[in-house]
Formats: structure tokens, sequence, C-alpha cells
């Protein structure tokens, strides 16, 4: 079960399930701005401890955080977001994991694969070794431990 959802923006149109939830106090809610969120997932893929961001400086985002003023200027500390697994979808992959997205799918798919213990990527098309050009590679496949194939509802 999920215990707590870290998100930029936890609204959608079907979101009732994740609402009565929260109202009910079953699931836990952490609001990121959604560059901090990047940065987060980041700095866990690096290896990172921690990491200094202006954004959310003196706001309810920053309550109870560590801050530094740092050349003139106020950081909020944030810790990276690690995560068991990841669920991600790339436009193609080969058996080893290596992938390559399309579109928006190239934004929070790579470094979600750094971030996470255990990558499954759902792809369009499984190709040969040696069928994806190395230059378009996004996400090697160090990062990635299982590719799926799921065909494209067109």
């Amino acid at each position: 079960s999920v215990k707590k959802v870290i998100c930029s923006f936890p609204r959608q149109s079907d979101s009732y399930v994740f609402d009565e939830l929260y109202r009910a106090g079953k699931v836990e809610l952490e609001v990121v701005p959604q560059g901090n969120l990047a940065c987060r997932i980041q700095a866990a893929g690096m290896g990172l401890g921690a990491v200094f961001t202006p954004t959310g400086f003196g706001t309810l985002l920053a309550e109870g955080k560590e801050t530094r003023e740092i050349d003139g200027k106020d950081y909020v500390l944030e810790y990276p977001i690690k995560a068991d697994f990841a669920l991600i979808k790339a436009y193609k992959g080969d058996r080893w994991g290596n992938l390559v997205y399309r579109k928006s799918a190239r934004n929070f798919g790579p470094i979600m694969a750094m971030a996470a213990d255990v990558t499954i990527a759902q792809v369009s098309e499984v190709v040969e070794l040696g069928g994806l050009d190395p230059e378009h590679i996004i996400t090697p496949g160090i990062f990635v431990q299982h590719v799926v194939q799921v065909a494209s509802a067109q």
C-alpha cells in the first residue's frame, strides 16, 4: 500500500481515491515544486546527500527545514528522493535495458531510473541489440532491470 505521495501537483480529473485516502489520514502528501522534485530525484541518482535550493525559501514549503545563506542568497536544504521501484515509459528499448524516449517521457523517466533500486521500463518496441543508435540512448541499461513491451494504443 502507498503510505506517502510526493508530487508537484496532487490533482487530476479522476483523483477521488487519493482525495478520500488523504482526507481520512491514510496517506501522507508532500507537495514539492516541480524543479525541486526533479533536483531531488537527480540528487538520489547521483548519490548526493542533499542539495540547497532557493525555491521555497520563506514559504510554508520550507517550514521546519534547514536554511542557509550562501553568497548572499537564501537556500533551503532538500533531501534526495530515492525509490525502491521506478515504473517508467520509454519509446524503444533493447533487452539490456538501453532506452530512447519520445517527447515528455524524457522529463522524469531517465532521472527516476537512476534514483531507483529496480527500474521496470514499458516500451512500445523491443529492438535487437545494436538496433538503437548509441547517440540516441538516454538511459543506459545499467539503470534498468526489466523491459516490458506493450503495444501502443493508436
